[in-house]
């Protein structure tokens, strides 16, 4: 039996609640709904962050508009089912990161000053630190830094977090000598056709690239996003110049799609001087 949705009048909030609740609902809600859980929502949560990245990237602020309601009914779906459990509910949700802003900004809701910027950063992660002892979860320093985050992620994060306690690299130029020893390493196995030491030896390399753009200020995940943009881009031109001259790239030869490759990078260039 259906029934009308919730009234338009409600405020938007309620109205998502009373929408994931009715989606939600086992006699007559949505047998896709019904069969989620918290893991199999995970994904979805995931990707629609990414989605919002995206149109923030392209600028497209009708598309992040929609993007961060997609995000919400993320938050929405994830509360919905925990209140199901008698866990929490969406208002618990809203009320933990109230607190938690106000405790973590005692420069803006209490009397606590600091000197400089560096100096905020600094009592932001000594809060989160207090938070996380407070839990009496962590064993180590590395155990709350998610698993589920992408991989140049963290990377970042584990090795900030090492940084806190002095295991770091002195400077950038040490950092980039450890890349060109493990790039070595990963040469060596290549030569030597183990190729399972090989893909371990891919992930230090990684790592270690991660920890060069920590150390520069840099997220590696927006700068391989640009280079994916800025390869697409330039292949996307291959292919526009192979069909002016009647033939798709696996008609053509490596030797002519580097020249037409090397093309668009001249072009590039010139058009950002």
């Amino acid at each position: 039996m259906t029934r009308p949705a919730p009234p338009a009048d409600l405020k938007p909030i309620d109205r998502l609640l009373a929408i994931m609740a009715r989606l939600r609902d086992p006699a007559d809600g949505c047998p896709w709904d019904l069969e989620q859980t918290f893991a199999t929502i995970a994904p979805y949560t995931v990707e629609e962050a990414y989605e919002v990245a995206d149109a923030i990237e392209r600028g497209d602020l009708a598309d992040l508009k929609d993007e961060l309601g997609d995000l919400l009914l993320q938050v929405v779906f994830h509360a919905r089912m925990a209140e199901e459990r008698g866990d929490f509910a969406f208002d618990d949700v809203v009320r933990a990161i109230n607190d938690k802003m106000i405790r973590r900004h005692p420069h803006v809701f209490a009397e606590e000053t600091y000197a400089s910027l560096e100096h905020q950063k600094a009592g932001w992660e000594a809060l989160k630190a207090a938070e996380r002892a407070g839990k009496g979860k962590a064993q180590s320093l590395l155990d709350d830094v998610p698993v589920g985050l992408p991989g140049l992620t963290r990377a970042v994060k584990l090795s900030k977090r090492a940084a806190q306690v002095g295991f770091v690299w002195p400077s950038v130029q040490d950092v980039v000598a450890k890349l060109h020893e493990e790039v070595g390493e990963l040469l060596a196995e290549i030569e030597a056709g183990d190729l399972e030491k090989a893909r371990n030896e891919i992930g230090d390399v990684l790592f270690v690239v991660a920890n060069i753009a920590r150390t520069l200020d840099v997220d590696p995940e927006d700068a391989v996003r640009y280079t994916n943009a800025k390869f697409v881009r330039r292949f996307k031109y291959v292919e526009a110049e192979l069909a002016k001259r009647g033939r798709t790239p696996d008609q053509s030869d490596l030797g002519e799609m580097d020249a037409l490759w090397e093309e668009v990078k001249a072009r590039e260039r010139a058009g950002s001087s």
